[in-house]
């Protein structure tokens, strides 16, 4: 399904005038005289301290000793993809005051401001600075202000900037103090990839952040929140600290917590091989690949999705499967010769699945009833078949009504709400063997890097990354996710570059992200954080024909190197090893019969078959 793509960069002279558009009112001829009480505020505005005192967007800022105007140091901020280098900090302020802000720069389109006056925000810009350059521009707070937020960025598509000797000059705020180390961290029960903590809130603190071994994980607003992504059967150790305009605290004393021994989600207990191949069978339907008996699929495939289980109904729930009429299909095998070969099949320790949804198979639970049908229906056609669990394949509207949600941590639409409790009740059902996989696009998930909810660019499409919350929500559950990384368009990684389908860097990126975790919409108190290698296969199309993005057998095996083994990596820097991924999918095994069976011939060869 068609997707557009993410706004394309302003450049030249539409660059030139729409930043003339955003810095109305231009550049100060000179700045006020400062009164005598007033005082610089901008902590390290001369970055002789390094970036002591900032943050820099999608990590773009760097301290560098050439060129600089005054001292040994100053700002380097390089814009990459849609992020365009913006360094900020915030300062305390008097309500009521006035205030002049001013900062050197070289480079193009490079800006200057303020937000979170509570008058009118303010910024200036210089179009081409050669040399170094002075921006003045000057506000007034308004009259409960006691922070504003000063920054400079760049433009997209432009080289970096530089800046230094940045001023605020008006009077200061009233001094605000540390917040108390947090005290009282417990950790609550673990599951086998989750720790819950809990804390006691600290005076003065605006928000907390916690750590694991040292590092960093995730950041809070309130005084409890759940480290996930984590590994079964391993001991760990966390600490918390708060956080105001002021600073960070100290941290606090480490508190100890072992995840469980795994009991689900691609542990093992589901038995798939350390690496395994997925592949969709077209049962329900014909299309220019054929028709392909179950009876006759390769011993190659670990998992067989059976396509599809589709609605009555968009919103009704009920979803039915049968084999393909015979009139489209003039060799499809008896109801009883499908069963007895599924049973052949899960003998020889292959999985069989129902797939739910597909490109036209659109499912919105939207309704408590809906959902209880839901879950009726497929336990029907799991206990008919004897299946051994369930494939998600929801795509176009199936989560459209996902647009009011912004931390995919809570959601609360009804369509999300209900799938994930759907899911979490099969589960129950059948129990630890029961295998949970989803196929979601690359729209749905990695897009969510930069936009997720109504997104900060208003239009956006609400649906682009609304597929995490269901994944954060199962992540317990979820033996394998193989998010489809074709028929997607260019996508941004983590290196803030947009990656195209078809060569290895785009399926790198990819998995990089979901293995290491990322902000959601930018925002960093709200990381989604990574899966566990075993629980991620890549997902491509085994022939030219299947989808858009084919990816040639040997631009396959350079993804697999460098995700696995750090070889053969392009211009994408992965952010870690997995040795451990769990293997690919494909659509469909249809499709690679159809194409001589390259794909899953190429598994066999470099998994050892």
């Amino acid at each position: 399904m068609e997707r557009t793509g993410p706004p394309a960069r302003i450049t030249g002279l539409l660059a030139a005038f729409t930043a003339a558009l955003l810095a109305a009112g231009g550049l100060a001829a000179s700045a006020p005289s400062a009164a005598a009480a007033d005082a610089d505020l901008a902590r390290n505005g001369t970055f002789e301290a390094g970036l002591d005192g900032w943050s820099c967007s999608g990590g773009s800022g760097a301290v560098v000793s050439t060129p600089v105007h005054g001292g040994t140091s100053a700002l380097k901020a390089t814009p990459a993809g849609s992020d365009y280098a913006k360094c900020s900090q915030t300062v305390t302020v008097k309500p009521g005051s006035t205030y002049t802000l001013s900062t050197w720069v070289q480079g193009s389109y490079v800006y200057l401001g303020a937000e979170g006056t509570g008058t009118t925000d303010v910024s200036t810009w210089t179009q081409s600075a050669g040399a170094w350059k002075q921006l003045t521009t000057t506000f007034k707070t308004g009259a409960s202000t006691t922070s504003v937020s000063v920054y400079t960025h760049g433009w997209y598509g432009i080289p970096a900037y530089y800046a230094d000797d940045l001023t605020l000059i008006g009077p200061g705020g009233d001094p605000v103090a540390l917040p108390a180390v947090p005290a009282g961290l417990k950790a609550g029960t673990a599951t086998a990839s989750s720790v819950p903590l809990s804390w006691t809130a600290s005076a003065g603190a605006t928000g907390y952040n916690v750590y694991q071994g040292g590092t960093k994980v995730l950041s809070a607003t309130g005084t409890s929140a759940t480290v996930t992504g984590l590994a079964a059967s391993t001991a760990y150790s966390f600490q918390v600290t708060a956080t105001n305009s002021a600073g960070e605290s100290a941290k606090s004393a480490a508190v100890p917590a072992t995840t469980k021994t795994g009991s689900s989600g691609g542990d093992g207990s589901t038995d798939l091989p350390a690496h395994a191949l997925v592949g969709y069978l077209h049962s329900s339907f014909a299309n220019g690949s054929g028709y392909t008996r179950m009876a006759d699929v390769p011993d190659s495939w670990d998992v067989i999705d059976l396509a599809f289980g589709e609605p009555t109904s968009v919103t009704s729930g009920d979803i039915r499967f049968s084999l393909c009429p015979v009139a489209e299909c003039p060799n499809v095998e008896s109801a009883a010769e499908f069963k007895a070969a599924i049973k052949a099949k899960q003998a020889a320790g292959k999985k069989v699945l129902i797939s739910i949804g597909g490109q036209n198979g659109q499912v919105q639970l939207s309704t408590t009833a809906a959902r209880d049908t839901f879950v009726a229906s497929v336990s029907k056609i799991i206990d008919e078949y004897g299946l051994d669990g369930l494939d998600i394949d929801f795509e176009g509207h199936s989560l459209s009504l996902n647009t009011g949600d912004t931390d995919f941590r809570s959601p609360t639409t009804p369509v999300v709400v209900n799938l994930i409790s759907a899911v979490k009740t099969l589960k129950a059902k059948y129990g630890d063997k029961f295998v949970l996989t989803m196929a979601p696009e690359t729209f749905f998930v990695q897009l969510g890097y930069q936009y997720y909810g109504s997104g900060p660019w208003g239009g956006q499409d609400p649906r682009a990354g609304a597929y995490l919350p269901v994944i954060h929500a199962l992540r317990d559950d979820l033996t394998l996710l193989h998010v489809q990384d074709y028929n997607s368009g260019s996508i941004m990684g983590l290196d803030n570059q947009y990656h195209s389908m078809g060569g290895a860097d785009f399926h790198i990126a990819m998995t990089d992200m979901l293995l290491t975790g990322f902000p959601v919409a930018g925002d960093q108190t709200k990381v989604f954080p990574g899966l566990r290698p075993d629980q991620v296969s890549i997902g491509l199309p085994a022939s030219t024909q299947a989808g858009n993005g084919h990816t040639s057998p040997a631009e396959v095996t350079k993804a697999l190197n460098c995700l696995t083994k750090k070889t053969d990596c392009g211009s994408y820097a992965t952010h870690g090893t997995w040795s451990g991924l769990r293997g690919l999918m494909t659509w469909s095994i249809n499709w690679d019969r159809f194409n001589q069976w390259a794909f899953s011939k190429n598994f066999d060869a470099y998994f050892g078959g």
